[in-house]
């Protein structure tokens, strides 16, 4: 017999903001299909929360670099009878230095990850939502993508913004059938993000007021997708940062910003 709980598939699940979005799910009743690169990782965590949450966890390891992985990953879900209930397009990562600094190979992979996968999955699984009338999307973005952009890291504030623009418009286009969408907006989180980077010890000279943990986080994203928010930036201090850009003009905020990014920004 069909399973009476959720499905949520959440993608950069190994870590971070996706496994805490895993653990959170789980928690809520929900089962769940794991995606990420690293399948060892993504085993663990499966037997872990199967083992603390009686959850079903079906893990997938792909790579969303790769153009194809998006459509194989919906061809074995449909092969194994999964209809996806909650979207989290999770995956991210930045890259550091100045746009030159890097070859189009790297950029063309970032794009592919940060921008087309989690367009293309919404695509590919938003027709089942529809058509069973109920479904949530979650693209976490991020609150780089309402401040103005910085130097080094150049296509991640783009990409987010990115984001919150895709999702405003599939909110507006599906909320009448049922299907909730919203781009989630975290500021500085206590992940591996920072260290996969090597801007570690740039960011950690930041002051920890600025800073959520992941858990947080995700229980706000998950309540603001719940009651039809369609943009949610998490935590006082994002919020009161993200209106303070919309009030400045913008060559005072470009000045701020390029003297703000020194701080956080490898910029070689």
């Amino acid at each position: 017999m069909p399973s009476e709980r959720p499905l949520s598939l959440v993608t950069g699940a190994s870590a971070g903001i996706g496994a805490a979005f895993a653990q959170e799910l789980a928690a809520r009743g929900h089962d769940l299909v794991l995606v990420a690169r690293r399948a060892g990782r993504l085993q663990a965590l499966a037997a872990e929360i199967h083992e603390r949450h009686g959850a079903h966890v079906h893990v997938m390891p792909a790579d969303l670099a790769d153009p194809a992985a998006p459509g194989r990953l919906v061809e074995a879900l449909q092969c194994e009878g999964l209809a996806v209930d909650w979207l989290v397009n999770n995956a991210g990562y930045g890259v550091p230095g100045t746009f030159e600094a890097s070859d189009w190979a790297t950029h063309a992979d970032f794009l592919q990850v940060l921008l087309t996968a989690p367009t293309e999955l919404a695509w590919r699984l938003l027709p089942g939502m529809r058509a069973r009338g109920c479904g949530r999307i979650i693209n976490v973005a991020s609150l780089a993508g309402h401040v103005p952009g910085s130097a080094g890291h150049t296509l991640y504030a783009a990409s987010k913004a990115y984001l919150i623009k895709f999702s405003q418009s599939l909110a507006l286009e599906n909320r009448h059938l049922g299907v909730h969408v919203c781009a989630l907006c975290p500021g500085f989180t206590y992940s591996e993000f920072h260290d996969v980077t090597g801007t570690r010890a740039l960011v950690g000279k930041l002051p920890r007021f600025m800073w959520q943990d992941a858990g947080t986080v995700v229980r706000e994203g998950i309540e603001a997708v719940e009651r039809g928010e369609v943009v949610h930036v998490t935590g006082r201090v994002n919020r009161t940062i993200k209106a303070l850009a919309k009030l400045l003009p913008d060559r005072l905020a470009l000045r701020l910003s390029a003297r703000e990014s020194k701080r956080y920004r490898q910029l070689d």
